[in-house]
């Protein structure tokens, strides 16, 4: 059969022939390699240093073009960017230009970019969704900069050793990555620890001086972020620390070597691994000092910046707007004031002005635990002039309280930036809250509820500052890089402006019942099946049916995201058929994957959980092939890019009002998986543009949960003696059958799902389960089912990450294209 040759545009070859040329040069000449000797990381290391000269040549035209303009410095701790090479390519749209120049070299681009590690940057969602904004504001030609740390080893390597996660480091740096630039001509100095010594300036106002430090080098390395076209690209700086010479010098100058390697050493380690266990009090000071790390270098890039524009120091928030991801970042209030103050000489109303018009501020989550505070003698130890300005802050904030509502002292005492006992603390969300003129949720409902449960005095305060941000996700990752079948059927039926418009989707809407199309749409999700089943089948054994309903949840593992309802549903399934012979509407396969904290013991008793039922169901022949359950380690971005497209069944089932947003359930329903969900975080806006026949839901509503917070009469016991079903699966948990080798393994898990069930496992477990039954039973109605999924990814335009960004630069930093 003859192969139909598509045209080929005398550009592509053009630029097919120059990737050759570099490719070759940077073997030869970089890597001292003939071509016919190159190993394929060799090859891979050389495509990525080909690639960066368009790269590089787009970042110096973006740096020349947006001279002068307003930029906004994304802060946060997290970054988790994925691969980049094929991500580079397709948003220069050179991709196919890269896979004709490799033919030369007798392998394929595919291949060749899954050797690629991804930089381990990030935990979760947090990270992802700065890598997706990112995408976004190159894409839409906006002058930013993300700011974060050059973690050496990022968060962990997952590995399953007998159920039981065990962790290893993640060393991504060891890999020559040319796609991250050092910069140590820009590098920045960090002070840390000291004392303050009371002063006086010549006119006799106090002037605190802060002496006796330890300096720290933060070294700026560059990972570029090219925006879909290729003409912008913005950066994301990453700090790394190193010790500072001048310091390491007069130790070893004393004769103490030893000392001197061991400050470099513990100098650093700041920079070597994401978010420290902070369970014993050298890993919480770690992980202060990291965060001021970030803020600190962040703040000194930021000025050398403005400096830059020539601007008047009074035009700092004009020039310069700083986004904070989270609670991590929120040192930049009190570094800010500093700088203005200590270094700039300006008066305190003027350097708090300039402060909270440039800095805005994002809440991510509604858990007490993720809300920091620091202890206030760690601050003292680690950041005496920043403990003193947070006390300043709070003082004239409280004078403004106590003027708003004399006499309040209860209100006075829940805004107070520092809350009082033992230990006193200092809440960041609240420096963030009051240092900034922008505050905003990521979801309608978490936003609502930032309002009325988090903070509602400080919004009763200032309820002009209180918006919400409904999160998105970049389609070019999500759709053009992780599911190119679907995205090469969709641009033949829509075209290519889903790329940058992701609502001309709603075009397919009028083929949602069309025999035709429904059919390739189905051939689509079979091959990213059949593709998911051999990775399944390759990292843990399992063989899979790709012709079963592909259950999925794929996420950091916590209570509130309840892997363990999932869990026992998964249990019920199990012994309906064992126990009561019933035969499923269809064949089901439960897919997993997700890290625990390393110090959440609980959370990793949950993955053993999952692995003990896995064991437990994979291996009896009595259940005839009807289920399977399957847990994929060490979740990272480039697994998710697989897993995503290949899901029927997208599990977003937290506790409602746990889950500020979510951004999994938006790239699993864009690639066509139905939502079971509760009407939690963003899963309340996907049901209202999905519409309600086309998402399954279940459980307690928000309020229904508060009100029995609030009643304090839930009883998970009563429910346990009451319904028959739910009892079986909690004796099955509790009972040594799952793990006969490790009596009482699960025990825990039963305990806490009896006595108080925080998360409202057992009150949901009969709706879930109900509604599970309805998803497999319309999963057998194939035309139905795909009817739904259609109209899925059809309706998801409004979660894309470009609408987000464009209401983040029109309503908070306002920030405008430079083309």
């Amino acid at each position: 059969m003859s192969r139909t040759i598509p045209l080929r545009t005398l550009a592509s070859y053009e630029a097919a022939d120059a990737i050759k040329r570099d490719l070759r040069f940077h073997l030869k000449y970089t890597l001292g390699r003939l071509p016919e000797q190159a190993t394929p990381r060799e090859l891979l290391h050389a495509l990525s240093l080909a690639v960066r000269r368009p790269v590089m040549e787009a970042f110096l035209d973006t740096e020349w073009r947006q001279r002068g303009a307003k930029r906004v410095a994304y802060l946060s701790m997290e970054f988790l960017m994925g691969r980049a090479l094929e991500n580079n390519l397709l948003n220069l749209g050179l991709r196919e230009a890269a896979g004709e120049a490799l033919t030369e070299f007798g392998t394929e681009l595919d291949t060749l970019c899954a050797r690629e590690q991804d930089p381990a940057l990030g935990n979760g969602g947090l990270g992802r969704l700065a890598a997706c904004f990112l995408d976004s504001l190159a894409t839409l030609d906006l002058p930013a900069t993300g700011y974060g740390i050059n973690y050496e080893y990022g968060l962990f390597r997952q590995e399953i050793r007998n159920g039981e996660q065990r962790e290893h480091p993640d060393p991504w740096l060891d890999a020559s990555v040319p796609c991250l630039i050092e910069r140590p001509e820009e590098a920045v100095l960090v002070p840390v620890y000291g004392r303050i010594v009371e002063d006086v300036d010549a006119r006799g106002e106090y002037n605190p001086m802060w002496l006796g430090w330890r300096l720290i080098v933060g070294v700026p390395h560059d990972f570029l972020v090219v925006g879909f076209g290729g003409s912008t690209v913005n950066p994301l700086r990453l700090f790394s620390a190193r010790s500072s010479d001048d310091f390491d010098m007069r130790i070893f100058n004393s004769g103490d070597y030893i000392l001197a390697m061991q400050e470099k050493i513990a100098t650093e380690t700041i920079s070597k691994v994401l978010y420290p266990a902070d369970d014993i009090p050298a890993g919480r000071e770690l992980r202060l000092v990291q965060e001021y790390f970030l803020v600190a270098c962040a703040v000194r890039d930021i000025l050398r910046r403005f400096r830059d524009t020539g601007a008047a120091l009074d035009q700092f928030p004009a020039k310069i707007a700083v986004q904070l991801n989270d609670t991590h970042p929120a040192l930049a209030v009190a570094e800010l004031m500093r700088v203005f103050i200590d270094e700039e000489g300006l008066d305190w109303e003027r350097a708090w002005e300039l402060t909270r018009g440039a800095v805005a501020y994002t809440n991510h989550t509604l858990l007490s635990e993720a809300l920091e505070k620091w202890p206030v003698s760690l601050l003292e130890h680690v950041l005496p002039r920043h403990l003193q300005l947070i006390y300043e802050i709070n003082r004239r904030f409280l004078a403004e309280v106590d003027a708003r509502w004399p006499g309040d002292d209860a209100r006075r005492y829940r805004m107070s930036l520092v809350e009082e006992g033992e230990p006193k603390q200092v809440r960041m969300a609240h420096l963030a809250i009051v240092g900034s003129h922008s505050v905003n949720g990521v979801a309608r409902l978490h936003s609502d509820l930032v309002k009325t449960q988090l903070v509602p005095d400080l919004h009763d305060m200032w309820p002009e500052r209180f918006n919400n941000k409904t999160n998105g996700i970049t389609q070019r990752r999500w759709l053009l890089q992780a599911n190119p079948a679907l995205a090469q059927l969709l641009t033949r039926v829509v075209g290519t402006r889903w790329l940058t418009h992701l609502e001309h989707l709603r075009r397919i809407e009028r083929l949602a019942d069309d025999p035709g199309f429904q059919d390739d749409f189905t051939a689509v999700k079979r091959h990213n099946k059949e593709r998911l089943a051999r990775v399944i089948a390759d990292t843990t054994g399992v063989l899979v049916d790709p012709s079963s309903l592909f259950d999925v949840q794929i996420k950091r593992i916590h209570e509130y995201k309840r892997q363990l309802l999932n869990v026992m549903h998964v249990l019920h399934l199990y012994r309906s058929i064992i126990d009561d012979d019933v035969t499923l509407p269809g064949p089901r396969t439960c897919i997993f994957s997700g890290k625990a904290a390393p110090g959440y013991a609980l959370a990793k008793r949950i993955i053993h959980l999952i692995h003990a039922v896995a064991d437990l169901v994979n291996h009896d022949p009595r259940v005839r092939g009807q289920l399977k359950v399957v847990f994929l380690p060490d979740y990272r971005v480039s697994l998710a890019e697989q897993i995503v497209p290949a899901a029927d069944l997208s599990e977003q089932i937290s506790t409602a009002g746990k889950e500020a947003s979510g951004t999994g359930n938006m790239k699993l329903a864009l690639n066509g998986a139905l939502t079971i969900a509760t009407l939690d975080g963003a899963n309340v806006e996907i049901q209202d543009e999905v519409g309600p026949d086309n998402i399954f839901i279940f459980g307690l509503t928000v309020a229904e949960v508060e009100a029995r917070r609030r009643r304090q009469d839930y009883d998970p016991r009563q429910l346990y003696t009451e319904d028959a079903a739910l009892r079986r699966v909690v004796d099955a948990i509790a009972d040594d059958s799952l793990c006969p080798r490790r009596p009482g393994a699960f025990s825990e898990i039963a305990a806490r799902l009896l006595v108080g069930d925080e998360y409202f496992h057992m009150a949901d477990f009969h709706s879930y389960v109900t509604t599970q039954d309805h998803a497999a039973n319309e999963f057998r109605r194939h035309r139905s089912w795909t009817r739904k999924a259609i109209l899925n990814v059809a309706r998801m335009g409004k979660f894309s990450s470009d609408r987000t960004i464009l209401e983040y630069a029109d309503e908070i930093w306002g920030l405008t294209p430079v083309k």
